[in-house]
């Protein structure tokens, strides 16, 4: 088991908490971690180039001209792709799939991966609860900066992944507007999301979450 301490939002170390071995020790394959990352990342892609074929373009109907004695070649459809506003060939269409089917097991060893490298480079804090009076950013705001003041692992800079053990919408709303940081419910944590930031926020009621719900 792995001590790590625990602070209160004003920065103050309070205690100190045991992390999971099977979650928080784990060896980091960097092939499998890329695997479920990319897969990830093209589960979340949205289709939106699309071109019209021949049978989507105005037009048609008659036939241009008759099929003999013009001297032109012969010609069915000025919805053609030949043709100026016809329809495109092999044109993006809303029909591709790209999405891809992940293994539950390799996503959560991924995610305990990931997890553990952000333990052992010292990008984790703990604390023993994150809660706000109000919706409002200059409050959170000011928590992050007492953070960043008081803990040593805290720096200025680096974006910021707070992972809330329940459903709290005033601390929700009121990241909305801080750049570089983003709130997820413990039972939602994923691989791209924890890569996607540099430090990683997790309150104590969290760890009992993880657990819960990802060791089965």
């Amino acid at each position: 088991m792995l001590k790590i301490p625990i602070y209160n939002q004003k920065g103050e170390e309070v205690g100190t908490t045991l992390l999971s071995k099977e979650i928080f020790e784990v060896a980091v394959n960097p092939d499998l971690v890329y695997q479920i990352v990319t897969s990830q990342m093209a589960n979340r892609r949205k289709r939106i180039a699309h071109t019209k074929g021949r049978g989507e373009v105005s037009g048609g109907g008659k036939k241009p001209w008759r099929q003999k004695g013009t001297g032109r070649a012969r010609v069915g459809s000025n919805r053609s792709p030949l043709w100026r506003g016809g329809g495109v060939t092999f044109g993006p269409t809303k029909e591709r799939v790209f999405k891809k089917k992940l293994n539950k097991k390799m996503q959560r060893k991924a995610l305990f991966m990931i997890l553990s490298s952000k333990v052992k480079n010292n990008l984790t804090l703990i604390f023993d609860k994150i809660n706000i009076e109000k919706p409002k950013t200059k409050i959170l705001a000011e928590i992050i900066k007492n953070w960043k003041l008081k803990t040593k692992i805290f720096s200025e800079k680096g974006s910021c992944l707070i992972v809330l053990d329940e459903l709290k919408k005033d601390v929700i709303l009121a990241t909305k507007n801080l750049s570089g940081i983003k709130t997820i419910q413990a039972k939602d944590l994923n691989a791209l999301d924890l890569l996607s930031f540099k430090y990683l926020i997790i309150a104590k009621g969290s760890l009992k979450v993880i657990k819960e719900t990802f060791l089965k």
